[in-house]
């Protein structure tokens, strides 16, 4: 079955953890979408991949990205002495948590401090 929706009605938590996305369709008709928590999950981590490539092909251009911009962040000591939490809000509410390995925050660090060089090659690490 194919959805063709016209409007987001809803998005809901339910009890167990799981989501409900409530659509209208293209006809008028209301329906529900219901994930699992592993399900949504998933699906979150598949959108900005969709998003970049969408735009990418909407536009002929394979350097773009959807990016958001950054409000505020907020770094915390995990549970694991070795791990931090970084957390990168944006100012409509939108925020990722990310896990970041000792070995990694010094050179996430250095990176963002970098002064950019003209002509440099981009690399991600």
């Amino acid at each position: 079955m194919q959805i063709d929706p016209k409007a987001l009605t809803t998005c809901e938590v339910a009890a167990d953890g799981g989501v409900s996305l409530g659509f209208v369709d293209s006809a008028g008709n209301p329906s529900t979408l219901r994930l699992s928590l592993n399900q949504v999950g998933t699906l979150v981590m598949t959108l900005p991949g969709l998003l970049d490539k969408a735009l990418q092909r909407r536009y002929g251009d394979g350097s773009l990205r959807y990016a958001y911009p950054l409000d505020s962040w907020m770094v915390e000591q995990s549970s694991d002495p070795s791990v931090r939490m970084v957390t990168l809000r944006t100012v409509d509410g939108f925020s990722v948590c990310f896990s970041v390995l000792r070995e990694q925050q010094s050179l996430l660090g250095e990176a963002i401090a970098a002064e950019p060089q003209p002509g440099a090659t981009l690399r991600a690490n």
